[in-house]
């Protein structure tokens, strides 16, 4: 079993920032097209973080032209670039599902005080 966890924590990214549900993250993931690379941002407000170690993952929730667009991403994935925390947020649950049915100013989430 040492030796699972061993093979883990070498896989382990390190630069990865500190950040929790509600706060407002930019992912900047890389897209294959063919043979070129590129890097794409995704904006928004994290809703949930969940698992542990290597199998770590976070949802990203953003409104895109008026329609809730949701992706999931490997804290630890090799094709994320880098996460920039953008603005910290004030909630009092690990998991904040209940902004899925709120739109425009009620599904703003108050800016955590430093």
């Amino acid at each position: 079993m040492d030796f699972i966890k061993k093979i883990e924590a070498s896989q382990l990214t390190a630069e990865t920032p500190e950040f929790n549900a509600g706060d407002n993250v930019t992912v900047y993931y890389k897209i294959k097209e063919g043979n070129k690379e590129r890097i794409q941002p995704f904006q928004g407000t994290v809703i949930q973080r969940r698992g542990a170690g290597s199998t770590e993952t976070f949802t990203v929730r953003k409104i895109s032209s008026g329609i809730g667009v949701e992706r999931i991403f490997p804290l630890h994935s090799p094709l994320i670039d880098h996460v920039t925390v953008n603005r910290r947020g004030k909630v009092r649950r690990a998991r904040i599902f209940y902004l899925r049915q709120l739109t425009g100013k009620k599904a703003r989430i108050k800016e955590k005080r430093v």
